[in-house]
């Protein structure tokens, strides 16, 4: 048996090395924790506005809404089911279906602050739900949406508001961009319009608030 004899000299940098080694396993672990629980750059969320049983985060505004199988039912009347808070840039999403076979309506509602005294609906803006104007934004000509929508079937929408742009997917595609919304901030809304256009359903709605540092 050979026994090597390792000198001072010798030892010292073999045990620097191994210490060094050590330290920044050690260092990684210890940050691991904090990394993981560092927010993204620009705070943004996620948050259901519906959990499937209660109506609790909404105002429900001249007509009539229940839960039915974990969606938000429009029932009966005109009006509105409206969040209680307004929102100034955000992602909406939502997944809607008529009850109805034709001559279906609704809409989506959103950045508006008022509703007129003479009507149970604001005056803007809207994401038309109206048979053959699904995904359109009334009162802007070059916001119509191509996408094929299916009814009676669960469609899904994705409202981007950003400043004076808004854009809409519709079922995973692109539909549209549109320059020139100038409220700047308000409510959103389901819109109920149940004796003329039949009863809907929403569900899986959610809500994104962008903050200075995000992007579309």
């Amino acid at each position: 048996m050979v026994i090597m004899l390792l000198s001072k000299r010798e030892i010292m940098p073999c045990l620097f090395s191994r210490f060094a080694i050590c330290s920044l396993r050690l260092a990684a672990l210890l940050s691991l924790p904090t990394l993981l629980a560092t927010p993204s750059a620009s705070g943004a969320e996620t948050h259901r506005l519906f959990d499937g049983k209660s109506l609790e985060p909404w105002d429900v505004r001249t007509c009539t809404a229940t839960v039915q199988d974990g969606a938000i039912l429009l029932q009966a009347g005109n009006g509105l089911v409206q969040t209680k808070k307004q929102y100034t840039d955000f992602i909406f999403e939502c997944e809607w279906k008529t009850l109805e076979s034709e001559r279906w309506d609704s809409g989506i509602y959103f950045r508006y602050q008022t509703i007129p005294k003479d009507r149970p609906w604001p005056e803007k803006y809207q994401v038309n739900l109206r048979q053959g104007m699904e995904g359109d934004l009334v009162g802007f000509d070059k916001a119509v949406n191509k996408v094929p929508v299916q009814p009676q079937q669960w469609n899904q929408f994705a409202l981007t508001v950003r400043g004076s742009v808004a854009t809409l997917k519709v079922n995973g595609k692109t539909a549209w961009r549109a320059d020139g919304i100038e409220t700047r901030r308000g409510y959103i809304a389901l819109q109920a319009e149940v004796p003329g256009g039949g009863q809907f359903l929403f569900r899986n709605l959610r809500l994104m608030e962008l903050k200075l540092a995000d992007k579309n």
